[in-house]
């Protein structure tokens, strides 16, 4: 979220520093889903057409019942009339990064640092001070102010004494990407699919471009370390789709899900966006784009303030934010996760039924939607003053 802000600041002609700890853009298993008020937000500064060209439009996505093919699909193009985006765009997020960082090399106001370390953070009443572990050794920066985009073991967050409250679910989840072309074999499968699983299980397919991401959810009675062994893979692969042949599989990754949240966005000129600020379930694919959110509201208050408003304006980002985060972003992705985790069939089908309902109902597709794709909490935010 870093280089969202640096952008943002950038164009309104701030001078902006940006530190990363890695030697470069790092093309990892991470988010993938942008909802369609983060690729407004992207497309004032040109980024979204770079995503589009890069990703899969998805103009609908479903909860699925496996292997029957029931299922409730939700059609964005009910939304529109609020966004210039009416889809969800399947895009790995290490390609957003790198067009930032491409577009940010227009601005002669940007210095990125890779391979920078942040170590310790301090202010005073003018500014505020960074020491830095690099390559060549530690040094230190100073600027009027500082955003904390250093991801959930922030240093900044910690410099500043803020708890970071919350819960680790008790599952791991399994991250396996492959080509296999999912959507020949189920018939209407959307290019983001939550799916229920005959038994007690779970899974979900997300589709980008040349693969699908399949998160497993293995028996939690089995060593993780059994069920990341590529036969225990395979398995839960065949367990989707049999097939005579084995799957290639391009990458295996487990994490954790974690639901945590800062006690405060930040204090006088140091303050926190996205997984340092808040931290969630990635059921929704609500963390990215709550973190491009927090990027551009607290950059949009920064430029204001260097303007000659006054930094009280700051505190303004944490009330619209942080409460947004909490009962939007963190509750939702917690609904979707238990709902995706019902293990009893009856509960199961009574929850699909409620959701082919809403899907069916014009007035109650267009409610869930605006909800689900970030748009209620963003004009939730902007109602606060």
């Amino acid at each position: 979220m870093g280089l969202t802000a640096a952008l943002a600041l950038a164009n309104a002609g701030v001078s902006v520093q940006v530190f990363e700890a890695a030697s470069g853009i790092v093309q990892d298993l991470r988010a993938s889903t942008f909802h369609p008020p983060t690729l407004d937000m992207l497309d004032v500064y040109g980024i979204t057409p770079t995503l589009v060209a890069q990703g899969l439009v998805c103009p609908h996505w479903q909860v699925r019942m496996h292997p029957s093919g029931e299922h409730a699909r939700f059609d964005l193009s009910v939304l529109a009339d609020a966004t210039a985006h009416p889809y969800r765009l399947q895009c790995e997020q290490y390609k957003l990064s790198r067009a930032l960082l491409a577009r940010l090399a227009d601005y002669p106001n940007v210095r990125v640092s890779f391979d920078a370390s942040m170590e310790a953070v301090t202010q005073d009443a003018d500014a505020v001070t960074v020491q830095i572990q690099a390559v060549d050794g530690i040094s230190h920066a100073r600027g009027k102010f500082l955003i904390g985009a250093d991801g959930a073991r922030s240093v900044v967050r910690k410099s500043l004494g803020i708890a970071f409250d919350g819960d680790t679910y008790p599952e791991t989840t399994i991250l396996a990407t492959t080509d296999f072309p999912f959507e020949a074999h189920l018939p209407r499968l959307s290019n983001v699919t939550y799916c229920w699983q005959a038994g007690a299980g779970n899974f979900s397919l997300l589709k980008v471009p040349g693969r699908w991401r399949v998160s497993i959810y293995p028996d939690e009675t089995r060593p993780i370390e059994e069920s990341l062994q590529p036969q225990a893979i395979e398995a839960a692969l065949q367990a989707i789709v049999p097939r005579p042949e084995l799957y290639k599989v391009f990458e295996v990754r487990p994490y954790r899900v974690h639901q945590r949240m800062a006690a405060s966005y930040g204090a006088g000129r140091v303050w926190l966006a996205g997984d340092a600020a808040h931290l969630n379930s990635p059921a929704g694919g609500m963390g990215m784009n709550g973190g491009v959110h927090d990027a551009l509201n607290l950059a949009a208050k920064l430029v204001r303030v260097l303007n000659g408003e006054s930094a009280d304006l700051l505190t303004l980002y944490e009330r619209q934010r942080r409460p947004i985060a909490l009962d939007q972003i963190l509750k939702q992705a917690d609904a979707n996760r238990s709902r995706m985790r019902e293990r009893d069939p009856a509960l199961r089908m009574a929850a699909l039924r409620k959701l082919q309902a809403i899907a069916d109902d014009p007035a109650a597709l267009r409610a869930h939607l605006l909800r689900t794709s970030m748009i209620e909490g963003l004009r939730q935010a902007a109602s606060v003053v």
